[in-house]
């Protein structure tokens, strides 16, 4: 199992942050997307720039907490888990985890440092749509 984590504090408001991160319906926000298609409450696909689907379940929505979910396309599958945490100095957390296998022996190879791009991207996404 290939594992990559990203933490980042935000200085925000923590419903603001759910909502951002857990509404599908607006994902333009996303550099990396193309789209996202909702299947139904625990089911989306997301498709990249180049229309790659990456299909998704979610396993765990517990409000202001926790946000998980199954991934799998053709190369990986695996689970994401997304901790939201209040801190003291009124900031919040996010702890972001994704772990994935693949058979695919190139993919191995690139797969954590894609993931760790991937993150990073979606934190930067993530920080220039909160200060709009």
């Amino acid at each position: 199992m290939i594992k990559s984590n990203i933490k980042k504090e935000f200085n925000c408001d923590i419903e603001k942050l759910w909502n951002i991160i857990t509404d599908n319906t607006k994902y333009t926000w996303r550099s990396d997307l193309s789209k996202i298609e909702i299947i139904d409450d625990n089911h989306f696909i997301e498709y990249a720039k180049n229309n790659y689907p990456t299909y998704f379940t979610i396993t765990s929505k517990v409000n202001l907490k926790e946000y998980k979910f199954d991934i799998e396309n053709t190369n990986i599958k695996g689970r994401w888990i997304g901790i939201f945490r209040k801190l003291d100095n009124g900031n919040v957390l996010l702890d972001f985890t994704e772990e994935i296998e693949t058979n695919n022996f190139i993919m191995k190879l690139l797969a954590k440092p894609y993931l760790k791009s991937q993150q990073k991207r979606y934190m930067r996404d993530l920080e220039k749509e909160l200060n709009k």
